[in-house]
């Protein structure tokens, strides 16, 4: 019987930063590799903050406000680094960068509670204005509809069942689509996380830093590495190694994200080698002899048209 999830949890985990200005989305723009020219109110952008070698520095949920300001929603142990560098780049551009964390409260939203919050079907990558609050749909997880609720600080939370955080991160696993941490910042194209199928990246919007790298990596078919879904019986972690039966002296991948299954186990989000999955056998986390993995089928397709 799959899991049910349902409930609100706060996600003290993420963090916020506030872009503001009349070059604020064009500032991005050239920053990130998602479009946020042309981002719409209605909508929100998965994006990443790569160097200029192509590494993920940092990756987001991007989300326009009605004053035009842009909200980021990333991992809390990258913000800091992050808004640094992101500030030596403005130089001339009329925008301005902040941590908001503090003025915002973040929480996941799933099941009867987001249904009570917006009934029906919902796509992922769209916002709604809910009061003073956004409500940004993510992907799913295991066929279950989830979203963020972003609200100023001292709002009520969204009604519903209080939704354990851990059972949260569970299903951000769950969804295949990874948040970078501080643990594996600048260990993925955005390809190895999958983001070119998940809405992460744009091949079309022009130039930012590591653009190149990251387009050789799509159509030149360097690509050696996918994102895959795990699970063991032993604890995971984000920056373990991942090892193959066939060649136990080399690492074949690294763990991205990892939680634990609300019942057992532990799940994760895992950047293998492509021919080392395919090959079968053992895969193995931290060390060659350590918790055994099982890959999972990811829960939507790799992109083929691009």
């Amino acid at each position: 019987m799959t899991l049910r999830l349902n409930g609100v949890a706060p996600l003290p985990h993420l963090g916020v930063i506030r872009a503001e200005g009349e070059d604020a989305a064009s500032f991005l723009h050239g920053q990130l590799t998602q479009d946020f020219l042309h981002l719409g109110t209605g909508e929100a952008r998965l994006a990443a903050l790569c160097s200029a070698k192509g590494r993920m520095l940092a990756s987001f949920v991007g989300l326009r406000q009605e004053d035009g300001a842009i909200l980021l929603v990333c991992s809390r142990d990258l913000l800091a680094g992050t808004l640094k560098r992101l500030s030596m780049f403005v130089l001339r551009a009329k925008v301005r960068l902040t941590d908001v964390t503090a003025e915002l409260g973040v929480f996941g939203v799933c099941g009867d509670a987001l249904q009570a919050l917006s009934p029906g079907a919902h796509a992922p990558w769209t916002r709604q204005v809910l009061g003073g609050a956004s409500l940004v749909v993510l992907y799913p997880a295991l066929g279950q509809d989830r979203a963020l609720w972003i609200a100023p600080t001292g709002t009520d939370a969204p009604a519903g069942a209080e939704l354990d955080v851990a059972h949260w991160q569970w299903s951000e696993v769950m969804s295949g689509v990874a948040t970078l941490q501080l643990a594996t910042a600048e260990a993925f194209v955005p390809q190895m996380l999958n983001y070119e199928s998940v809405g992460g990246v744009s091949f079309s919007k022009g130039c930012y830093p590591g653009q190149e790298v990251v387009a050789r990596s799509q159509f030149r078919g360097t690509l050696k590495r996918r994102a895959y879904l795990v699970q063991s019986a032993q604890p995971l972690a984000a920056g373990q190694e991942v090892f193959h039966d066939s060649d136990p002296g080399q690492p074949c991948g690294l763990i991205a994200q990892a939680a634990a299954h609300p019942q057992a186990g532990w799940a994760g989000i895992a950047n293998l080698q492509i021919a080392a999955v395919e090959a079968g056998g053992q895969l193995s986390a931290a060390a060659p002899d350590g918790p055994r993995l099982d890959v999972l089928a990811l829960p939507y397709p790799l992109r083929t048209d691009l």
